[in-house]
């Protein structure tokens, strides 16, 4: 007589193998999960403002006049507001020429590399032309403003002067240009 197994066992063996693998898999498949988060400060808005013309007030035709960027009254301004100590990029577009409005005769202007300076202010102690304040870049040249920041009371200014050369023949009249100053957030 031989000796089968019964169905009923060997299904009953079958799922104690299944159930047995499943518990084996279950923990070498085992996972967890964690959620962080990704944040981010927007500083505040950079804006930039030309608060003084550069004034080189009347001329006379054939003589040179300089406008020292020290002057309180006279000398251009462009004010900067933005996030406290953030680095700044500058750039100064300066004219070569002003003209008169007709457009019918033009004057030379000159920036030399010394005809600018650049004050970080402090609420607390605003600067001047004349008395830029501590920490000021002194004698910069305007096309090439490096290490700029936003002074610690979230403004800076910019003092700019140049030279005006009249021809002898130079036709009267109110001459200007545009001066554009443009500033960018560096990431520091």
């Amino acid at each position: 007589m031989s000796i089968r197994p019964s169905t009923l066992s060997m299904r009953t063996v079958c799922v104690l193998c299944l159930l047995t693998l499943l518990a084996v898999n279950e923990s070498v498949y085992t996972q967890d999960v964690a959620n962080g988060q990704a944040i981010a400060n927007v500083l505040a808005v950079l804006s930039v403002a030309a608060t003084q013309d550069l004034d080189f007030g009347n001329i006379y035709q054939g003589v040179a006049k300089i406008q020292d960027e020290t002057d309180d009254a006279l000398s251009g301004i462009f004010t900067i507001t933005g996030a406290a100590g953030a680095g700044l990029s500058v750039y100064m577009q300066l004219p070569e020429y002003l003209a008169l409005a007709s457009g019918a005769d033009r004057l030379v202007i000159a920036f030399g590399n010394q005809d600018c300076t650049y004050s970080v202010l402090d609420a607390a102690a605003p600067s001047t032309p004349s008395a830029p304040g501590v920490g000021a870049l002194l004698n910069q040249d305007p096309r090439v403003l490096a290490g700029t920041t936003v002074g610690a009371g979230g403004a800076s200014q910019i003092f700019i002067g140049g030279k005006v050369i009249p021809a002898v023949n130079q036709s009267a009249g109110a001459y200007s240009g545009d001066i554009v100053c443009t500033v960018a957030y560096t990431g520091t």
